[in-house]
């Protein structure tokens, strides 16, 4: 079988788009498949559209999330009840096109890898600035985090069985899944594709949203920030050390100037320079304390596929 999972956050505007683009790529490939779309508390109609799809479309299955999440653990909430052979994990802008699915699984078999990664060539449709961060981003992923990370490869990506059951069992909650699979080290394959522009409504990645995947990145796979900290700090000292050395001298010879400048620019510089440590510190210690509550992961107030008179049960990180 093959799996789709598709999170989604205030797209009732594209999602008749992609349903009928979806599935006329799916039913082309005469394969049983199935289609999970994660609702991630969206606050406009994306429930309704996605109830009125359903009825038309059975194997679609929509997991609707109590509270907003984030888009790494909307991907979580759908891999964690995949079924299939194969996951292919796809946004719902159509940005990424749905027809180069067959050419994933094509892949996957003929060379037998365990990842498909479909790789941007052309993306002239995103604006100047999304496509300056990112190869900022990708660029100091590789060199902060030590991960070999497939260049202009998003989440549209194919996943092999064993791949997801080992993504189901890491415990950490700030999770990046563009550097999580990579790091598996996993056997892969890149299938190229033009990027589209968005097919209607209005990105919900915003530059906000864009700097905490690069924290989450960043303090999630790398101390770089801690040793960068230590390493101002040490040079700092020394810096006090010389100005030190040069006071020392100045008063000997008689030639101190009498003023609060100075003092007063080197104290603030001091200070900030102890705050910026203690902020990167209080980052990571933040992180344990998210870690060790063991809060879960996202809760399910709704799901299409699960008994009603069962309630869902909250997704936790595993021991």
């Amino acid at each position: 079988m093959l799996s789709v999972v598709i999170p989604c956050h205030n797209e009732q505007d594209v999602l008749p788009l992609l349903v009928l683009r979806l599935r006329a790529v799916l039913d082309a490939t005469d394969e049983p498949y199935e289609v999970i779309v994660i609702d991630d508390a969206s606050s406009d109609a994306t429930a309704s559209v996605l109830t009125e799809c359903r009825t038309a479309w059975p194997e679609l299955r929509v997991r609707r999330l109590g509270t907003n999440v984030g888009h790494q653990l909307a991907l979580t909430a759908g891999l964690d009840v995949a079924v299939g052979d194969f996951v292919v994990t796809m946004d719902a802008d159509l940005q990424d096109p749905p027809e180069l699915i067959p050419d994933m699984l094509r892949s996957a078999r003929e060379e037998c890898v365990d990842v498909v990664y479909a790789r941007r060539v052309d993306r002239s449709s995103d604006s100047v600035l999304k496509r300056q961060t990112a190869a900022v981003y990708y660029r100091l992923m590789r060199r902060a985090a030590s991960v070999e990370v497939t260049e202009q490869a998003g989440d549209f990506r194919l996943l092999s069985r064993r791949v997801v059951e080992v993504l189901r069992a890491l415990p950490e909650r700030h999770r990046v899944y563009r550097l999580l699979i990579p790091w598996l080290g996993f056997p892969s394959a890149v299938v190229e594709h033009r990027r589209d522009p968005r097919a209607a409504g209005t990105t919900k990645y915003t530059v906000r949203r864009m700097g905490v995947l690069a924290a989450n990145s960043v303090t999630s796979f790398s101390t770089a920030p801690l040793r960068l900290s230590t390493a101002v700090g040490l040079g700092t000292a020394i810096c006090s050390l010389l100005m030190a050395a040069a006071v020392v001298v100045a008063y000997a010879v008689g030639r101190t100037v009498p003023g609060w400048a100075s003092l007063a620019v080197g104290m603030l510089f001091l200070g900030a320079v102890q705050l910026l440590c203690l902020g990167v510190l209080g980052e990571y210690v933040g992180r344990i304390f998210q870690e060790v509550q063991r809060r879960p992961l996202y809760t399910v107030t709704q799901d299409t596929a699960a008994d009603v008179s069962t309630p869902p049960e909250p997704r936790r990180a595993p021991r």
